[in-house]
């Protein structure tokens, strides 16, 4: 009977997770942009003072997937706020229904260009 229970209280929780936007499997990796939610895809590679200013001024801070230029929400804004205007390979949980992220780990990309000013890659602490 107990592990009925269990199986039944397992089988809930992903359910719930699954309904809460959460892909089953967990993280995913993601390569792209910390960017301001004012500007989004347009500075993807170039304006890092520009989006600085914007969080500065009370934009918040979103990332702009490389792959298909989809802006998503960062619910957890402390966890870039180093990164702005960086290219970055984030593993994070991904929410489709509010279009949001929960990001668990951030590493630099190597092609910063002109506008960001570091190469080599730098991972979060």
């Amino acid at each position: 009977m107990q592990m009925r229970k269990f199986a039944v209280m397992l089988a809930l929780s992903g359910a719930m997770a699954y309904a809460a936007g959460y892909p089953a499997g967990g993280d995913q990796k993601l390569s792209g942009w910390i960017s301001d939610s004012k500007c989004a895809a347009a500075h993807m590679g170039t304006g890092q003072a520009c989006v600085k200013k914007c969080i500065a001024g009370g934009e918040k801070p979103v990332f702009v997937d490389d792959a298909t230029k989809k802006v998503w929400t960062i619910d957890d804004p402390a966890s870039v706020k180093d990164h702005y205007g960086h290219h970055v390979e984030v593993t994070a949980s991904v929410n489709d229904s509010s279009k949001s992220i929960h990001i668990a780990k951030l590493t630099m990309m190597k092609d910063q260009g002109s506008s960001a000013g570091q190469s080599g890659m730098d991972e979060m602490h």
